[in-house]
């Protein structure tokens, strides 16, 4: 019988045994292996080469067992896999709490300036002009490749882009006429949103375990509505219609895009729809509300307690963090599964509310917060519940 010798060393000739001769039997052949090439470590390639040499009986004067060394390999395997374990868990983090850092300064921010310049529709505009050259430049240099898309897959990107447009506008809406921490516990009820139109359009049947789940939601959205001190119906009906809008645009983005064979990645797909925003929503403002970014307007926000400096930097830096967080927000989706992206997004929301309540130093009743918490908790069992299903058609 013969045996292997597995070694990590560049392939070259063995050489026989000193003292025998390849005839006599006491020489070893050799043979190339290419085991050690398939070794995968969560998306990272392990490069090994493994050699074995098969070894005649006239080694030593007797036959015998060759030693297989395969420690080396396994411990070499199982350091790159840690290793890219390592490393793939800080990339998350990193980009998990730019994410957060993001949605927070975006919130304060557009709430700061939303106080003193209650124009909506023209800070929508002005935010997604900010997402637009944004877009622009990633593509000008070449940092993002370039969508190429048909003339059917640009009407379903427009539609979706019209929805988009829509549900960014009645946030912001909300977030004038109430507290950032009211807005954000009403936009919990998204899942219940999603679960009602998924129903109605795509078929799907939700499980037991997602229903379960919506009823603390509903209850605890209820519950913190009933005791909100800055209550308005205006703030109220535009945080629930903006769920209605964002929930479509998710339904509606599977139905039309989902059968397209060469659709966009996340990334472009989002800033294309930016862009189209930004085209349909100037011509809006202006109807709706007028010029607004003239001297006289612009005036009557310093009035208000800050001047005209602070009120165009931070309208600025609201509209790089609105972009800025969405985009982060899709790169995420892309490392991640749905489920671990539905989760985070549930502990973001708990961050902004805690940190908008924290800022503006807004008031809050134990009954409210005690409604927020069963609403964001049931957010995160609707999320766990997802992952129970096993059906292709889960949301």
């Amino acid at each position: 019988m013969q045996s292997a010798i597995v070694a990590l060393t560049p392939p070259k000739r063995l050489a026989p045994a000193p003292g025998y001769s390849a005839r006599h039997g006491g020489g070893c052949r050799e043979r190339m292996s290419s085991v050690g090439v398939g070794v995968r470590s969560r998306g990272v390639l392990c490069g090994f080469e493994l050699r074995s040499r098969r070894c005649g009986p006239g080694m030593v004067g007797r036959r015998k067992w060759c030693v297989v060394e395969r420690r080396a390999v396994t411990e070499a395997a199982g350091g790159a896999e840690e290793e890219g374990n390592v490393a793939r868990t800080l990339q998350l983090a990193v980009m998990f709490g730019i994410w957060y850092l993001l949605n927070i300064y975006f919130n304060i921010f557009n709430k700061q300036v939303l106080k003193v310049f209650p124009f909506p529709c023209t800070i929508t505009a002005f935010q997604f002009g900010c997402g637009t050259v944004i877009v622009l430049l990633m593509w000008a240099f070449n940092l993002h490749p370039k969508p190429k898309f048909s003339r059917s897959q640009f009407n379903g990107v427009l539609a979706l882009a019209v929805v988009h447009t829509i549900g960014n506008l009645l946030t912001n809406i909300s977030l004038g006429k109430v507290s950032v921490s009211f807005t954000h516990t009403i936009k919990a009820l998204e899942p219940f949103f999603t679960v009602v139109l998924s129903a109605l359009f795509l078929g799907y049947r939700p499980s037991l375990w997602v229903v379960s789940s919506l009823f603390p939601i509903v209850g605890g959205v209820a519950l913190a509505s009933l005791t909100e001190a800055s209550f308005n119906w205006i703030g109220f009906w535009s945080a629930m219609a903006s769920n209605v809008t964002n929930q479509s645009r998710n339904v509606f983005s599977k139905k039309l895009m989902g059968d397209k064979e060469e659709s966009m990645d996340n990334i472009n797909l989002f800033s294309v729809i930016t862009i189209i925003s930004f085209i349909l929503l100037v011509p809006a403002a202006i109807c709706i509300e007028g010029i607004r970014f003239t001297p006289s307007h612009l005036q009557s926000a310093v009035s208000k307690g800050m001047n005209m400096r602070e009120l165009c930097m931070r309208s600025l830096l609201a509209g790089i963090c609105f972009h800025s967080y969405q985009q982060v927000s899709y790169i995420i989706l892309q490392m991640v599964s749905p489920v671990t992206h539905a989760v985070g997004n549930c502990v973001k929301r708990v961050v902004v509310i805690i940190s908008s309540v924290l800022f503006f130093q807004t008031a809050v009743s134990p009954i409210n917060s005690l409604g927020t918490g069963i609403a964001l908790a049931g957010v995160f069992l609707y999320s766990r519940a997802k992952s129970l299903k096993s059906k292709p058609k889960s949301i």
